[in-house]
């Protein structure tokens, strides 16, 4: 069966609202390479859109699940509880930011994840607003669709968003908006839309993800926990797709002076099995009232085991070091192309969580008709990327952080190739 039969079979079965990034159907895979069902190989730099820093199938994860598999595979918690969901909550209790007491509840999916943490957030302040980023991405569900700070594809054609959800600038100075500007903006939205006192959170991802991986100024974080001590607002760290040594610290807030009170995480917790979490000051986390909280599959046993390993490999491969050694030796590969290639207007990123940026050579404007002629031409040459961006001009790379090195290499060659064909074009 090939990849044209098993799209025409897709096309007829799946609702098109399911995007595909390729046509690649993967047959099988291992740490940074899948193979395809005509047997191609390719590398790759999207690793499940960030679910496996670890991999795919690390040794070490595999063998905790099948450990699982022979024991019990679901009970759900809530009514037949079992020692290792308590345990991993007592981890990751530890080590999430802040010194303060905390606790966890396990779902499935980051959007879950947010959900619960808006949830909890007005639960817990007995109000109602909340304030997310433009250009940030929370989730498909109606609350995280209206967080998200982007119509289209994510909003378009589903109706009324939730209400008491407003959105101000996120900082990012290409772009013309200073993190004194994004202040400045959440103040007038107090003074002209919101009372301060209504507002239960405001959410934001440390480094913005979809958006275009920009990272929050440590200032702007600092003033931001300030503004929301002030007056009585709860501060949620997205970590979905930051988390888990990705950035180079165990979480991207790890880089920041200060703690939010709560913290969602999903993705690469357990390195490809579905498992979400929000972690955050006990208090906080105990508003709401029994059975308030949960979910038939939060915490399943197969993923529960999956993320101990997880954690587990991160301290014993000391993958938060390898982030940063091997974001170095991306950015310092695409440093070297700024001349060859003119259309790159940035390259960013902390650790492993880097990104490259297009704007037209002759306009000077966002470009994704190259961004996607790069990442076209990568994966002909078997390279596997995605792009991302309001304005789809951004390529981010989201290798697992266990590549070796001479596949990384590999891919930079590819990498290199494919943006000096692309600029040839041009």
């Amino acid at each position: 069966m090939n990849a044209i039969n098993l799209t025409d079979r897709k096309n007829a079965a799946i609702s098109r609202g399911v995007g595909m990034t390729t046509q690649i159907y993967a047959d099988r895979a291992e740490n940074a390479e899948i193979w395809d069902k005509e047997g191609r190989r390719y590398i790759d730099f999207a690793a499940g859109i960030a679910v496996l820093n670890t991999g795919h199938r690390h040794p070490r994860v595999i063998a905790a699940v099948k450990d699982q598999l022979d024991r019990f595979t679901h009970t759900c918690h809530q009514v037949v509880p079992y020692e290792s969901y308590v345990h991993l909550a007592e981890r990751l209790n530890a080590l999430i930011p802040g010194d303060f007491e905390k606790k966890t509840i396990f779902v499935t999916t980051g959007a879950e994840a947010v959900e619960n943490a808006v949830k909890i957030a007005r639960a817990a302040t007995g109000r109602s607003a909340v304030i997310a980023f433009g250009g940030g991405f929370h989730g498909r569900t109606f609350m995280g669709m209206a967080l998200t700070g982007k119509v289209v594809p994510y909003k378009v054609g589903f109706g009324a968003m939730p209400g008491d959800v407003f959105h101000v600038p996120f900082p990012i100075e290409l772009h013309g908006v200073t993190a004194d500007q994004s202040l400045a903006a959440l103040k007038k939205l107090f003074a002209a839309d919101v009372d301060p006192q209504r507002v239960a959170a405001i959410i934001i991802e440390p480094v913005q993800g979809e958006g275009g991986f920009y990272a929050a100024p440590a200032a702007f974080m600092k003033a931001l926990r300030e503004l929301c001590d002030q007056h009585g607002i709860l501060l949620i760290a997205d970590e979905v797709q930051t988390g888990f040594a990705r950035t180079g610290r165990m979480f991207a807030m790890d880089h920041h002076e200060v703690a939010p009170d709560l913290t969602t995480m999903a993705k690469s917790l357990a390195g490809g099995f579905p498992l979400a979490a929000v972690t955050g000051r006990a208090a906080i986390m105990d508003a709401p009232g029994p059975g308030g909280l949960g979910g038939t599959y939060g915490g399943n046993p197969l993923g529960i085991a999956a993320a101990h390993a997880v954690l587990d490999v991160i301290v014993d491969e000391d993958l938060c070091n390898r982030a940063n050694q091997l974001g170095g030796r991306l950015k310092q590969r695409l440093e070297s192309l700024r001349e060859t290639v003119p259309e790159i207007v940035d390259i960013r990123g902390p650790g492993f969580m880097n990104a490259v940026e297009f704007n037209d050579r002759t306009t000077g404007l966002p470009s994704a008709e190259f961004a996607n002629r790069v990442r076209l031409i990568a994966l002909d040459k078997g390279m596997i990327l995605l792009t991302c961006g309001t304005h789809g001009n951004v390529i981010r790379f989201l290798a697992p952080i266990t590549i070796q090195d001479e596949i990384l290499g590999e891919a930079l060659d590819i990498l290199e190739a494919s943006m000096l064909e692309a600029s040839a074009g041009s």
